[in-house]
């Protein structure tokens, strides 16, 4: 008698097709008893078969035609947006194809009735059913479906947006349409509406338009990391080049010497500043674009990552009613953002709180925020004597980047007053040392400091597609961690999915080291110690590395081993 599949069970054809033996179908029949789980599931889990075996054995079973898993990647657009994503998941079923009178539905049970009269519902059109695996199904719905958004969020972001050129002294609106200008130009202005969509939308903090020999390379920094988003031909370069000088309002003429300049983008919900830096290469010319997104600031102190120790030093010492505070780092460490936080968690209506930053990043209600001015003589110098005379409590000096702006902080401080500001250093203690450098005398470092603090940022494991691993004997011995620190804590990394651009992360955390001022550092300050010496006597004190609070981060599954040794060093 002829072996006829639709007459047969799902583990039977598995047998007749050689898939699975018979005593590997037993076995998997004895653990679906207790576990409950349909017999597919039992044997995928055991390994005996793969998904892709049980969707054809599947539809041999029920008489459909199988999809091949590459279709469903390359559904249509149209066609999958005809099915709300919710209905899509509960029902796993996906629409690929549609035509006017039908649709191509991939489904994984195809004898769902219910689901496909909803279908017909739904769309008002013929569902041609085929067969896929669960899983398949998801990764496609997770592709497509995350698209989907995504380009509904780019038409979101750009609608009833200004553009704002030029700096504060010389603002005008332009409209970032193709149709208003030349049919030459259009795709170029198309372009550089493309790369700024693609930039507000992904959270980037930087443009990077780079020339190469043959083509453009479009870079987008993405929690401190640049991604490649597209590669125009070279022949684009130009295009780009002066649409970018004409909103920044800069000389489209001059192609030889390097260029800065300013436009802003506001939307109905951001106001989004755009620092632009053009550098002339080999290639042609370089163009960088900062996005400072100055709409709010949500962060607290209690959002950025310290640890509970950290936490409690660092919240105790702002609170001080005078002194310095100083965090370091190199640019995009997250510097300002601990200072904005710190702010926010001390500003009152008794205090007078007043900031002078270069470029002022984010706006706080409540705090007297100073833009400087280089152009018309308006300097970190210049605004900190004027604010001598306006009685401040609590004093922000975005940097200390010369002996002038040292000078007038450190004498703040010595006055009375609360002094935030940042140096750029490679840890705390040789933040102490750079203060010296620049030119203050080690006395007045001494008196004046409360606390300095280093930090980075690491990226955060994506969650949605975070995921247990065993670390190997090599990747715990580059990073320093023992195994026995890990054996009662599972570590984690991102598989990489749509949500996070299949990098595996998705937001940043801070990792810091503190320096708290004893006397015993004092001391060594007074007497003009080396930084290793400075070092030394703050571990002694108990102070947590920026390696060691990296290694926290892993150990609490927040972050990854790649990640620590990408944005540590390692102690010797």
């Amino acid at each position: 008698m002829e072996f006829n599949p639709q007459f047969q069970r799902i583990g039977e054809i598995l047998v007749h097709e050689g898939i699975v033996d018979q005593s590997q179908l037993d076995r998997c029949l004895d653990e679906q008893k207790t576990s409950k789980q349909k017999l597919g599931e039992v044997l995928i889990k055991n390994g005996f078969i793969s998904e892709d075996d049980l969707v054809r054995v599947y539809s041999m079973q029920l008489g459909y035609s199988q999809v091949d898993e590459d279709e469903l990647f390359q559904a249509e657009p149209e066609a999958v947006k005809l099915v709300p994503e919710d209905f899509a998941r509960q029902n796993m079923v996906m629409v690929i194809k549609k035509t006017d009178s039908s649709i191509k539905v991939a489904m994984e049970d195809p004898e769902d009735l219910a689901g496909i009269d909803a279908l017909k519902r739904l769309t008002n059109l013929t569902p041609e059913v085929f067969v896929a695996g669960n899983n398949a199904l998801k990764r496609a719905m997770d592709e497509l479906y995350g698209k989907i958004k995504q380009s509904g969020e780019v038409q979101e972001v750009f609608e009833g947006i200004t553009v704002i050129t030029g700096d504060e002294d010389n603002q005008e609106e332009v409209d970032l349409s193709p149709d208003k200008v030349s049919s030459e130009d259009a795709p170029i202005v198309r372009l550089v509406n493309m790369i700024l969509q693609e930039a507000i939308k992904e959270r980037a903090t930087d443009v990077h338009i780079e020339p190469q020999q043959k083509q453009v390379m479009i870079r987008i920094r993405i929690d401190g990391v640049l991604q490649i988003i597209m590669t125009p031909p070279i022949s684009s370069l130009s295009g780009l080049v002066t649409r970018v000088k004409i909103l920044s309002k800069l000389n489209i003429a001059e192609r030889r010497l390097p260029q800065d300049g300013r436009f802003s983008i506001k939307t109905a919900s951001r106001d989004i500043d755009v620092r632009v830096s053009i550098l002339p290469t080999v290639f042609g010319e370089k163009i960088v674009m900062r996005l400072l997104d100055k709409s709010g600031f949500e962060f607290t102190l209690g959002t950025l990552g310290f640890d509970d120790d950290m936490y409690s030093i660092f919240r105790r010492v702002i609170k001080q009613p005078y002194g310095m505070v100083v965090v370091s780092g190199p640019t995009g460490s997250g510097k300002s953002t601990s200072l904005y936080a710190s702010l926010k968690d001390i500003k009152n209506v008794g205090s007078n709180i007043t900031t002078v930053e270069d470029p002022v990043e984010y706006q706080l209600g409540g705090i007297n925020q100073i833009q400087v001015h280089e152009a018309i003589g308006l300097t970190f110098g210049a605004s900190l004597r004027s604010i001598l005379r306006q009685d401040p409590d609590i004093l922000l000096i975005g940097e200390i980047r010369d002996e002038e702006t040292a000078d007038i902080s450190v004498k703040f401080s010595l006055t009375g007053h609360l002094v935030f500001s940042t140096v750029h250093a490679n840890d705390a203690a040789s933040t102490v040392t750079r203060l010296l450098d620049i030119g203050i005398k080690p006395f007045l470092v001494g008196s004046c400091l409360n606390l300095v603090m280093a930090q980075r940022l690491v990226r955060r494991i994506c969650p949605h597609c975070k995921e247990e691993f065993e670390p190997t004997d090599e990747q715990l011995e580059r990073i320093g961690l023992d195994r026995d620190r890990v054996k009662e804590n599972k570590l984690y990394r991102g598989r990489g999915c749509t949500k996070c651009r299949k990098t595996g992360y998705h937001g940043r955390t801070g990792i810091f080291e503190i320096i708290l001022m004893t006397r015993k550092i004092r001391a060594l300050v007074f007497d003009n110690a080396n930084e290793d010496t400075i070092r030394q006597q703050a571990l002694e004190d108990g102070m947590v590395t920026l390696r060691e609070s990296g290694l926290r981060k892993v150990v609490a599954g927040i972050t990854t081993i790649e990640e620590v040794t990408r944005s540590t060093v390692e102690e010797f």
